[in-house]
């Protein structure tokens, strides 16, 4: 047998040393960490935009609910108006003074 092939066939297992061990371990545990530490800001993005969906939501129901207001105020302005003619209301006393 030649000395290469001899060598190739002889050749041990290298045994790293404990502080090698533990660097290898240590960056195994950090990916770890990281992969968590993703996965836990890519809950909280979820649930932020979750949030931000319905308040979205809110938004337009509470715009739909004054526009529905101000249609109110317009029909119940003219309607007083109709009956009474022009002029003002004083809220706290509620005497209209006409125009």
């Amino acid at each position: 047998m030649s000395d290469e092939i001899k060598e190739a066939t002889e050749t041990k297992n290298i045994k790293f040393t404990q502080e090698e061990l533990d660097s290898i371990k240590a960056i195994q545990v950090e990916y770890q960490n990281k992969s968590a530490q993703f996965g836990q800001l890519k809950i909280e993005t979820l649930l932020l935009e979750q949030r931000l969906h319905g308040m979205h939501d809110l938004e337009s129901n509470l715009k739909a609910e004054f526009e529905t207001i101000q249609t109110q105020e317009k029909n119940l302005v003219s309607a007083l108006n109709e009956k009474y003619g022009a002029g003002t209301l004083n809220p706290q006393t509620g005497e209209f003074s006409p125009a």
